[in-house]
């Protein structure tokens, strides 16, 4: 679920042009620490990779996701098994990508470009 009154406040704090750059940048962040997350072996890669994820979530409004990377980046960091975590990240987060993407404009009442 994404917190669209966030991401209308990026956009404002932004203007339209930077809020555009700040999107790619998001989405770029998010590919690599995705593949980062993925290939995470050991719990304290794990921690760094559910941390990273959390903070490019909440910038961007991805509330539902930064509670997973809460969760995944407390467990991994006590030792303990975050693949749930893990696995519910990698599908969700591609999916709330997905839907930013296309959804961003019209939520916030924009015209095409």
């Amino acid at each position: 679920m994404i917190n669209w009154e966030r991401v209308a406040e990026l956009r404002e704090d932004f203007g339209e042009d930077g809020f555009e750059d700040v999107i790619e940048v998001f989405l770029d962040e998010v590919e690599t620490g995705l593949r980062r997350l993925a290939a995470a072996g050991s719990p304290e890669e794990l921690r760094a990779e559910f941390h990273f994820l959390k903070g490019a979530a909440m910038n961007m409004g991805l509330d539902e996701i930064a509670q997973l990377c809460t969760k995944g980046e407390t467990l991994s960091e006590s030792g303990q098994d975050a693949s749930k975590e893990r696995s519910q990240i990698l599908v969700q987060l591609p999916q709330d990508c997905a839907e930013f993407s296309r959804d961003w404009r019209t939520r916030l009442g924009i015209g095409s470009p």
